[in-house]
């Protein structure tokens, strides 16, 4: 990448959170999706500047991991423990907030089954990406950055203080348990 960029994802690790801090967790989820997203947007530069070489495919597996494995198990921590507890807050606007919040979960998904099976070809190919195949990575890349910037403040900002301010000791270790079991790969 020019000026020395490194295009992998930084070795820097969060400070450990456990899961009987699951809005910690939440926080720390955050940090790797912005990370996560960094690097994405470096990857779709490295590809128009420098090209398809072994950082890029080596980055775009990074992103698609992150945001094929992790992110979902994120995504339903949300639905399951934030999102209801905004709709059944009887304030009305944490109402419209778990809303829309829910919206863009489904445009996420809708705009990652476009952009995850162009980031695994860069992975897999040893071939450049076509043009069309790179401007199509450029327009989800956008998309996608988009919606994670507006949905990442408006949950740091007023859906996770919300919750967690109406939120006991033992909710919080319950929400936590089942986040972690959910984690966790059953027997068999």
């Amino acid at each position: 990448m020019p000026d020395g960029v490194v295009v992998s994802l930084p070795h820097v690790r969060a400070a450990e959170v456990g899961f009987e801090q699951p809005f910690a967790l939440l926080d720390a989820c955050h940090d790797r999706v912005r990370r996560s997203l960094d690097l994405l947007r470096r990857l779709v530069e490295h590809l128009q500047t420098v090209g398809h070489d072994a950082d890029a495919r080596s980055a775009a597996h990074d992103v698609w991991r992150y945001f094929e494995i992790a992110a979902p198990a994120h995504h339903a921590d949300e639905e399951l423990h934030v999102l209801p507890r905004l709709q059944q807050s009887g304030d009305l606007w944490l109402a419209d907030v778990a809303r829309r919040l829910q919206a863009d979960h489904d445009a996420l998904r809708d705009v990652w089954s476009q952009l995850g099976p162009l980031l695994r070809e860069v992975h897999e190919s040893v071939s450049a990406l076509s043009a069309r195949s790179l401007d199509a990575l450029h327009a989800h890349t956008g998309q996608f950055v988009a919606i994670h910037e507006r949905h990442l403040r408006m949950e740091d900002s007023f859906a996770f203080p919300a919750v967690q301010d109406r939120m006991h000791g033992d909710e919080l270790l319950a929400m936590g348990r089942e986040m972690q079991r959910r984690r966790t790969p059953g027997p068999g």
